[in-house]
C-alpha cells in the first residue's frame, strides 16, 4: 500500500531491513515470510534467495532514507511484520528504538505506527480467511 512510494533503492534496503527484523526473534517463520512477500509483490521486486545476517549494518541501510515520508512509511510497513505473529520481542522493540532515534521520529509516533501495523496484520489475517474460505451450496 505503501511501499511503493518508494524509490527504487530504498525498497531494496526495505527488504533487507525487513529479512532483518524477520529473523532478530530467532523465530523466523511461515507468516513473516508470507509478509515480505507480499512487500516484495507490492514494490515489484525479487525476493532475495539468501540474507546473510552477519553482513549486515543497519546504520548504512537507514541511511538510504532521505526523506522524512520516507522513513515514516519504512516505520510503518514494517509494524505489520512485526505484529504479524502477535508476538512484539524485546529485540524487536530495540530494532525499532534505534531507527526511531535514527529517523528521529518519537516513541509515542512510534506507538501509534505500532498500534497501525497491529491492526493491519490482523485485517490481513482476517482477509486471508476470508479468501481461503469454502463457500457452502
Amino acid at each position: 500500500m505503501l511501499l511503493m512510494q518508494l524509490e527504487t533503492k530504498e525498497k531494496f534496503s526495505f527488504l533487507q531491513l525487513a529479512h532483518y527484523l524477520a529473523r532478530i526473534d530467532k523465530n523466523f517463520g511461515e507468516k513473516e515470510e508470507e509478509i515480505i512477500l507480499e512487500y516484495c509483490s507490492e514494490m515489484g521486486i525479487d525476493n532475495i534467495d539468501i540474507f546473510d545476517e552477519d553482513s549486515f549494518c543497519l546504520e548504512t541501510v537507514l541511511n538510504d532514507f532521505k526523506s522524512k515520508k520516507s522513513q515514516k512509511i519504512v516505520l510503518l510497513e514494517l509494524m505489520i511484520l512485526i505484529h504479524i505473529d502477535n508476538n512484539f520481542d524485546i529485540n524487536e522493540k530495540e530494532f525499532i528504538k534505534n531507527i526511531c532515534d535514527k529517523f528521529d521520529i518519537s516513541l509515542e509516533d512510534a506507538d501509534d505506527f505500532s498500534q497501525w501495523g497491529k491492526s493491519v496484520a490482523m485485517l490481513y489475517q482476517v482477509a486471508k480467511i476470508f479468501i481461503n474460505e469454502k463457500k457452502e451450496a
